[in-house]
């Protein structure tokens, strides 16, 4: 699949001013440490691009939800350490993302300098996207390069607003990358292909489901939202997640998958729970018998073979959204099974978004899947065939 838009490779960097959307909304812990580094790593090498060319770069990202002001909980100094660290060179930080003293710092950047800028989101205007504060940002550089793939989907001031008033605009190799693989997927799929669907709630994925239920050879559905399909079957689920609302559109996706010849797999067994607490009492049933009462936290060894066989002659599987509450070792096993299951696959294999992403990083199968997006929502949208204000706001190739 082709990308139509500009991408930096097509813009002269040397001496100029190169401000970079990043996506560095990295998890920090409890003492603001870094638990997750893949999106630093991902914009390793437009980073590395620029400053081999002599711009001089200046990265702008957000962190978290400070809900438009300062708090020191969501500042992207810690960034900045690990940048330093991965980049193998100086990284300069600038208390703010506009105003005299990010000025200050970018009048004196040499060719080759890195700048990172405090969060954007420490300003109201950012989410906004603000017309002075999108003047303000754009008038820090010359050119300006979205690599920022996880807020693409935003029409905020760094992502849409700054295009406007920069002389030139374009793709970095990140959302370059994220654009190619999740749009060919779905485009123009190697059969068969199977989509992975899980995560807690089928009404986040509506329109997912539907896209993809047009052009996949099998679905497979999983996590919290698979108790909506088994309970619109007419069984007990006791005490697990449904959304009532939802159940006759379960039915109504069902029925149309029947319908086309697209093989639909929900599990068959599921590890229960007598509580949400920590160390509660579990066994593992058929769906069929999930007891009154108990929540169901993870499919089973049978659902796990199944679904594993399922993809064993998948030449592309999409999979967007763990099998059950992987964070809690004790149901971690059907997520983590299917981890290895996709990426033992000989398929172009593509996980989609932030849960899907630690899950393959905590199962240790990041190096073996074909590609793993960083962006949540964002790659939810290019699922669901929608365009990006991201990358509509970047002009296309000449």
């Amino acid at each position: 699949m082709e990308f139509h838009k500009r991408t930096i490779e097509d813009i002269d960097l040397r001496n100029k001013r190169v401000i970079i959307r990043v996506d560095f909304n990295v998890p920090l812990d409890d003492a603001l440490q870094i638990t997750d580094d893949t999106r630093i790593r991902s914009a390793l090498p437009t980073i590395n691009h620029a400053v081999d060319e002599g711009a001089k770069v200046i990265l702008c990202s957000h962190l978290g939800r400070p809900k438009g002001k300062p708090d020191p909980r969501y500042s992207l100094a810690p960034v900045q350490k690990r940048l330093q660290r991965l980049l193998g060179k100086d990284v300069g930080f600038a208390p703010d993302c506009i105003g005299p003293a990010a000025e200050k710092l970018v009048a004196h950047m040499k060719p080759g300098d890195v700048l990172l800028l405090e969060n954007l989101r420490f300003h109201v205007e950012e989410e906004n996207n603000d017309e002075a504060f999108s003047r303000h940002l754009a008038a820090l550089g010359d050119v300006y390069i979205n690599d920022a793939f996880g807020a693409a989907h935003r029409a905020h001031a760094s992502i849409t607003g700054i295009t406007k008033f920069i002389k030139e605009s374009a793709a970095g190799y990140l959302l370059k990358k994220e654009i190619e693989y999740l749009e060919g997927a779905v485009a123009d799929p190697m059969r068969p292909f199977v989509a992975i669907l899980g995560g807690a709630k089928v009404s986040g994925k509506i329109e997912v489901i539907e896209n993809l239920g047009k052009r996949v050879d099998k679905v497979i559905i999983g996590g919290g939202m698979a108790f909506t399909f088994i309970k619109a079957m007419g069984l007990e689920i006791g005490n697990s997640l449904c959304e009532d609302e939802m159940l006759d559109f379960a039915r109504g996706i069902q029925q149309h998958a029947f319908s086309r010849g697209v093989k639909f797999y929900l599990p068959v067994d599921c590890v229960d729970a007598h509580s949400r607490e920590p160390g509660a009492e579990t066994q593992i049933v058929p769906v069929q018998e999930i007891p009154k009462g108990w929540y169901g936290m993870d499919i089973g060894p049978a659902s796990v073979k199944l679904f594993s066989e399922a993809i064993q002659n998948a030449k592309t599987i999409l999979w967007n959204g763990p099998m059950g509450v992987f964070e809690v070792d004790a149901y971690s096993r059907g997520t983590f099974a299917v981890a290895h299951g996709v990426a033992n696959a000989y398929a172009l294999t593509i996980g989609g978004g932030g849960d899907t992403a630690y899950a393959v990083h905590r199962a240790g199968e990041s190096e073996s899947m074909t590609f793993i997006s960083t962006g949540g929502g964002a790659s939810l949208e290019l699922l669901e065939g929608k365009t990006l204000p991201g990358l509509d706001a970047l002009p296309e190739r000449a």
